[in-house]
C-alpha cells in the first residue's frame, strides 16, 4: 500500500465515486480515475446526490463549493450557465458541485438552506462560507478565491 506523501491530493471520481490519490505536481496533467478511466476533473460542476456530496466532503481533500438550486427558481436558471463557466476557471484548485433542493430535501434541511440559490464553500468537511442570490462568472470565482482558507 503507497503511502500518502506530503502534497499528494485525495481525489473523488465524478463519473464512479472512486477515491484516487493523486500527486499535486499532476493535478494540472488532466488525469483519470484508477478504477473507471473517466477524467478527474471535468470542468463543469458535478450533480451531487446526497451520498455523493457526503463522499466528497469526507474523503476528497480539495475544497467543494456547492451550488444549491432548484429547476423551479429562475434566479437559479439563469446563473448555472455561469457556475459551469466558474468550474472551468476553478477546477482542479475546486470541486464544483450543484444540489437540487427538490430532489435532496434533506440534505438542503441539514445545511439551513432557506434560499435558493445559495452557494456554501467548505474546506476539508467545514462550512467555511456561503452567500445567496444569483452571481455571473466573474463573482463566483472571485467570491470563491476570497473565501478559500490561506496556506
Amino acid at each position: 500500500m503507497m503511502m500518502n506523501q506530503p502534497g499528494d491530493a485525495q481525489i473523488i471520481c465524478p463519473a464512479c465515486g472512486g477515491l484516487n490519490r493523486l500527486p499535486a505536481r499532476r493535478m494540472q496533467d488532466r488525469p483519470n480515475c484508477g478504477k473507471c478511466h473517466a477524467p478527474l476533473f471535468a470542468g463543469k460542476p458535478e450533480d451531487l446526490s446526497a451520498a455523493m456530496f457526503d463522499r466528497h466532503l469526507g474523503r476528497d481533500t480539495r475544497p467543494l463549493l456547492v451550488d444549491f438550486w432548484a429547476s423551479w427558481c429562475g434566479p437559479c436558471r439563469a446563473m448555472a450557465p455561469a457556475f459551469a463557466q466558474a468550474a472551468q476557471r476553478l477546477q482542479p484548485r475546486v470541486r464544483l458541485g450543484k444540489v437540487d433542493t427538490e430532489a435532496e430535501q434533506a440534505l438542503a434541511a441539514r445545511f439551513g438552506i432557506r434560499s435558493i440559490p445559495t452557494m456554501i464553500l467548505f474546506d476539508k468537511g467545514q462550512e467555511v462560507a456561503r452567500t445567496s442570490g444569483a452571481m455571473d462568472t466573474q463573482a463566483i470565482v472571485a467570491w470563491t478565491e476570497r473565501a478559500l482558507p490561506r496556506g
